[in-house]
């Protein structure tokens, strides 16, 4: 019976409960309508979802991009979200794999592992692609249409294939830099699994720039990092959009930083 209900429950989300630990000071006061955001939840963790909604609820994003994301555990983020602190957000699912030993589920019927995107609009257009080649893992990206900072926006969320998959990145990052390439403006959040210098984002860095002003691919050492091991992986790319402000949010219930983008579509 215990071994059942860890199928069916999954093995990432201990400790989940319907009481949410209290914001910090400073925290959002509703949903902040230019604010967008990334994040990977790092699966597998062992992390609540009730401290996974806090964080998010935090600062309070119109977008959030997660990567590494059971839908289970999205579907119960947004329900927290919502119960605990009064935040409404649709949800839009992109798994890639279904896999049980992360997300639960039984073996026949696993729990689909991939991103998702919440936004406090309805997201429309929805597109859900998978990489020709995932490499040792599945991957692909999603893409909707959204409202950010009270303009229709098309937002991109992709998990690029592992640190030491360079090869197989440049596939994947062509897939993605020719959809992008369609739009005037659009949103490109996720984790790249890549330093800005590499060679392999070249084609991203061609269509759009980064959050941070002072972060591009020859000066790799003026951007934040985002990851437990100092690395910068995680990328807010902004295309014919400008950035007012960007921030790294650490955190202890993932080993990848929250990134902050705070935007103006006008």
């Amino acid at each position: 019976m215990i071994v059942v209900s860890v199928l069916l429950l999954g093995p990432s989300t201990p400790g989940d409960a319907l009481v949410g630990r209290p914001l910090p000071a400073g925290a959002a006061a509703e949903v902040v309508p230019n604010r967008v955001m990334t994040w990977n939840l790092c699966n597998p963790c062992e992390k609540s979802n009730v401290d996974r909604a806090a964080e998010i609820a935090t600062y309070a994003p119109q977008v959030i991009g997660l990567q590494e994301a059971c839908t289970g555990d999205v579907k119960r983020i947004r329900d927290l979200l919502e119960s605990l602190y009064g935040l409404v957000y649709h949800v839009e699912y992109g798994a890639v794999l279904q896999n049980w030993g992360r997300c639960g589920g039984v073996p026949w019927s696993p729990g689909g592992f991939g991103q998702a995107l919440l936004s406090a609009a309805p997201m429309t257009d929805r597109v859900l692609v998978e990489y020709p080649d995932g490499g040792s893992e599945d991957r692909g990206y999603l893409a909707v249409t959204t409202t950010v900072d009270g303009r229709r926006v098309r937002v991109f969320n992709t998990h690029l294939a592992q640190r030491q998959q360079e090869s197989v990145r440049v596939g994947q990052v062509r897939v993605l830099a020719a959809a992008v390439a369609e739009y005037d403006r659009a949103i490109v959040i996720g984790d790249f699994n890549a330093t800005p210098e590499t060679p392999e984002l070249a084609p991203m860095w061609a269509l759009a720039a980064d959050t941070d002003p002072q972060c591009h691919p020859q000066t790799s050492g003026t951007c934040d990092t985002t990851t437990d091991w100092y690395s910068k992986f995680d990328y807010v790319f902004l295309r014919g959009i400008a950035s007012l402000r960007h921030q790294v949010h650490p955190t202890a219930y993932s080993d990848h930083d929250l990134l902050q983008a705070d935007v103006d579509l006008t």
